[in-house]
């Protein structure tokens, strides 16, 4: 049986979305304009073999898969904003959706800002 061989990691992000599909990429993209605009101080790193946004800490991802794209906001805000996601195909810390229905900007914007408040009160709280 042939062994089968993953590709190499994404160097950054333009790597890893040159590396999607052309229809995960648009959505991936329009996604990555709406996290940076939330988020402008917060770092994109490739981290778990995906595009992640660091600020103070993890803050937030995403990913393509086969059959769908993924947002990862951490369970923490999830949960706190569970009423909202709840037409939504979710786990643990994750929002799964389709490449053809990217998630609403203005609910992206809410989690993304949500993360940068836990991750500042963390900060607060260590230096105390």
């Amino acid at each position: 049986m042939k062994k089968q061989t993953k590709a190499p990691p994404a160097k950054d992000v333009d790597d890893y979305l040159a590396s999607v599909s052309e229809q995960a990429r648009v959505t991936l993209e329009k996604l990555r304009r709406i996290i940076i605009a939330a988020a402008p101080e917060a770092k994109e790193i490739i981290s778990w073999r995906m595009p992640m946004y660091y600020y103070h800490g993890m803050l937030v991802g995403f990913a393509a898969f086969k059959d769908h794209l993924s947002f990862f906001p951490g369970s923490s805000v999830m949960k706190k904003h569970e009423g909202e996601l709840k037409n939504y195909d979710t786990a643990k810390g994750t929002i799964h959706f389709p490449m053809n229905k990217p998630l609403p900007a203005a609910l992206v914007k809410k989690l993304v800002k949500a993360r940068i408040k836990e991750n500042e009160a963390r900060v607060r709280a260590r230096t105390k």
